[in-house]
């Protein structure tokens, strides 16, 4: 990929890109009455303009059928859940039936640990990554404390070398060998949150069974933002939410992966729900229970149809724009905000990127390190109509924070990227790049 400094540039790569019509499908918060640029899909991704109309039409639904809503009408509620296997599937390289939507991403983080993590006297350890978000690191804990094993020593933390920030793959991999037949679970995030670090989850996953453990992963900054093969990586299970780069609403429902060696054996380890239970025999009351196959057989409780809205409406918008095109603009994107980032550096801004340089080894996020000051500028950001968020450090340098960006390949110009770093370069009072 060949850029330049010019607006020019910019304007070029907006007129070449196929998605750029996609912008148009979704909602911005307004600055001072006029369109924000909405770098923060990592945290909460933007509304799309059909949800409104979707949860009305749920409500619409529910006041002329009442029950009969789950049989009954265009979409009836009873197969929501299949309708989105398909596209979600496309999203993390599954089968279709290797995924469902379900609770919320902590409670399934829970759920698929109560089903992975089954310790023994010497098969008790797990694996994290240091400075994981804090509620794999809770969820985790209370799992190994609940089982009657001592968190410091059944909790293996791998952490970048001395003065760096990143990890590297074969001191992962070296760490799953060192455990050996101690480790019972290998769980990373597959991005993990404030480096934008997305892990080598094929290579993770092969070393984990290599000696006997599973590898689940909290995918909540991956699903929707970097390519994934879940299914031929022969990952164990996977759970992601739906409200950032997959923009299904604040606090929306999460999506789980279980692979199919595990969801089709009827005497996999789960707490079975009625939901769950073989779809032709649900309303049959029977006591014993019958799992579905695949992933939905972990299905615990009737699912929410309100807040599944906004998350179909966004999956059919990523239908549209198709999950490769989108990987391949978010590495195009990503690659020109780099770029000027380099630009102002290589006019003294002295601006550190601590996400990785390689793009298989990030997403649409690049965090921004500032061992001081780095507020202040944020802050004027913040006033000028950007969105994007800061982060408290969290890797034992010396102080500080990060920025992180995040453009969305489905609503996100490279226009706006050239606009946000013009912002930067007058803050730093750096000269026109022209």
């Amino acid at each position: 990929m060949t850029f330049d400094t010019s607006l020019s540039c910019a304007q070029m790569l907006d007129q070449q890109d196929p998605l750029r019509a996609f912008q148009e499908e979704f909602l911005f918060p307004k600055h001072n009455g006029e369109k924000t640029i909405y770098f923060c899909g990592n945290s909460l991704g933007l509304q799309a303009k059909g949800v409104k109309a979707a949860i009305n039409q749920v409500l619409g639904e529910w006041e002329d059928q009442g029950v009969e809503s789950w049989f009954k009408g265009e979409r009836p509620w009873l197969k929501v859940q299949e309708r989105m296997q398909g596209p979600l599937a496309k999203v993390v390289g599954a089968l279709s039936e290797e995924v469902i939507v379900m609770n919320t991403l902590t409670v399934n983080i829970h759920l698929l640990l109560g089903s992975f993590y089954r310790p023994t006297a010497t098969r008790f350890k797990v694996l994290m990554e240091a400075g994981a978000f804090p509620s794999d690191q809770y969820a985790v804990a209370a799992q190994v404390s609940k089982l009657g094993f001592d968190p410091e020593e059944a909790i293996i933390e791998v952490q970048p070398r001395a003065g760096e920030e990143l990890l590297h793959t074969e001191d992962i991999l070296a760490a799953i060998q060192e455990a050996g037949e101690s480790l019972a679970l290998v769980m990373l995030g597959g991005i993990n949150y404030y480096t934008g670090q997305f892990y080598d989850l094929a290579a993770i996953t092969a070393a984990s069974h290599s000696v006997g453990a599973y590898a689940g992963y909290d995918l909540a900054h991956a699903a929707g933002n970097v390519p994934l093969a879940l299914h031929d990586w022969e990952v164990d299970f996977a759970v992601w939410c739906s409200y950032k780069y997959l923009n299904g609403g604040p606090g929306g429902p999460s999506g789980v992966f279980l692979h199919n060696r595990h969801g089709n054996d009827p005497n996999f380890p789960r707490l079975a729900g009625w939901w769950g239970y073989q779809e032709n025999g649900r309303f049959l009351m029977r006591k014993e229970f019958v799992p579905s196959k695949g992933a939905a057989g972990l299905q615990i409780s009737t699912p929410q149809m309100l807040a599944f809205a906004p998350h179909w409406v966004s999956l059919e918008v990523v239908q549209k724009a198709g999950v490769q095109q989108m990987f391949e603009k978010s590495k195009r994107l990503t690659g020109y905000l780099e770029f000027l980032l380099q630009q102002l550096n290589a006019r003294g801004a002295a601006l550190h990127i601590i996400t990785p340089a390689d793009p298989s080894a990030r997403g649409s996020q690049l965090s921004i390190y500032f061992e001081r000051d780095g507020k202040a500028l944020f802050d004027c950001i913040t006033e000028n109509g950007v969105i994007c968020d800061w982060r408290e450090d969290n890797l034992s340098l010396s102080g500080g924070g990060v920025i992180r960006v995040a453009p969305v390949p489905l609503y996100n110009s490279y226009q706006e990227v050239y606009a946000f770093i013009d912002l930067i370069r007058q803050y730093l009072q750096i000269e026109n790049f022209s």
